[in-house]
């Protein structure tokens, strides 16, 4: 894909990543553990999405040689299916950080019991 989008999506990795917002200096990838998802039959032939991209006729990459298309034309349903899933994962991470935290380092605060990308 020619375009960075503010999102991507790399079905054979099962992985989402924002680049946007609080992780727009350094993206963060999540997997995300739920194959009935990923088997979905409307992404058969989606190889990778670069979603928020400046040219949205490069935003869905396909694994045959459908040309590249926007979102809206993939017909993938909604993105905060994607968003609501890398939230869900960022906020285990947080968690698990949280849990595992040195105690001797400095105060942590509350254990995070939220995480929001703030939907497209």
């Amino acid at each position: 894909m020619a375009s960075k989008g503010t999102w991507s999506v790399i079905f054979d990795d099962k992985v989402v990543v924002k680049k946007t917002g609080d992780m727009e200096a350094e993206p963060m990838g999540h997997y995300i553990d739920d194959d009935a998802f990923w088997s979905q039959a409307k992404f058969s032939n989606i190889w990778a999405i670069q979603y928020g991209c400046a040219n949205p006729d490069d935003e869905v990459e396909h694994r045959d040689t459908t040309p590249h298309c926007t979102y809206a034309e993939a017909n993938l349903g909604d993105f905060n299916d994607f968003i609501t899933r890398f939230d869900a994962a960022h906020l285990a991470k947080l968690q698990y950080d949280w849990d595992v935290w040195d105690e001797e380092e400095s105060v942590k605060g509350p254990r995070p019991s939220s995480y929001s990308s703030n939907s497209v």
